[in-house]
């Protein structure tokens, strides 16, 4: 199994760093770094905006969700069904978004092989026809060194992955009935992943070599852009609840 994760993921991407180091990059390991994440941002540019699309339609929806609890309250299988049907009406899938992001986890794991021991001592996994250099320079910019870890990189992607989940944090309407406490608390779990998440990746960004950090920080900021331009779409019209049944 390590093999075949070796053959499909961390060899090609591997390569892909050293090729981009050797050309187009003029030997900037921060150059190669940010063509990297562009390159594959771009391969998976479709899975990433249909999980975006996903999101927002989820979110679009929290407003019926809630309008829902409140019908119901403590009705809990015929809340599951007129959730279903809300679903089945908006034609949208809760668990589409985490499709998308499942498939691309591999290929996070070999970039951060990659970065943490590929550049060293795995140079004997390019492949022939590219270019094995002697040694790769770490150093980007001159005065970068991203194969340490670097607190400045560690801090930005904490404010890029801030700014990404803030986009996602839509407002609700506040929830007064008994059997909406879970709703409440929902969303007061939510808000603290949005300063969760960004503390924790700083947290990692400070143990992690500079260069997988700096990926990590080009990877959300491009995610974040990519979300602007579908947040940008006007909404698509959700459905109504009126007395308890689902109307468009």
């Amino acid at each position: 199994m390590g093999n075949i994760f070796t053959v499909i993921f961390y060899q090609p991407i591997l390569n892909l760093l050293v090729f981009l180091y050797n050309t187009v990059s003029f030997q900037d390991l921060g150059l190669a770094i940010i063509l990297l994440t562009i390159i594959i941002k771009l391969i998976f540019w479709p899975l990433g905006q249909k999980s975006i699309k996903s999101q927002k339609e989820l979110q679009d929806l929290q407003p019926k969700l809630e309008e829902l609890k409140q019908k119901y309250g403590d009705d809990k299988v015929g809340l599951s069904q007129a959730t279903m049907d809300l679903y089945k009406e908006s034609q949208i899938n809760p668990f589409s978004s985490c499709l998308p992001l499942l498939i691309q986890f591999p290929f996070l794991i070999a970039v951060y092989q990659v970065f943490r021991d590929g550049l060293s001592n795995k140079l004997d996994l390019i492949y022939p026809f590219i270019t094995k250099p002697e040694v790769i320079n770490t150093f980007s910019l001159g005065f970068l060194d991203l194969s340490q870890p670097n607190v400045y990189l560690a801090i930005l992607a904490g404010l890029a992955q801030f700014w990404q989940a803030k986009m996602t944090v839509t407002r609700r309407a506040e929830v007064k009935t008994e059997g909406a406490k879970d709703e409440n608390m929902a969303a007061i779990m939510n808000k603290q992943m949005l300063y969760f998440m960004p503390a924790l990746t700083i947290f990692i960004g400070l143990s992690l070599p500079g260069g997988l950090t700096f990926y990590w920080l080009v990877l959300t900021l491009l995610t974040a852009i990519q979300q602007l331009f579908v947040f940008k779409k006007k909404p698509s019209e959700t459905p109504k609840v009126v007395e308890g049944e689902i109307v468009k």
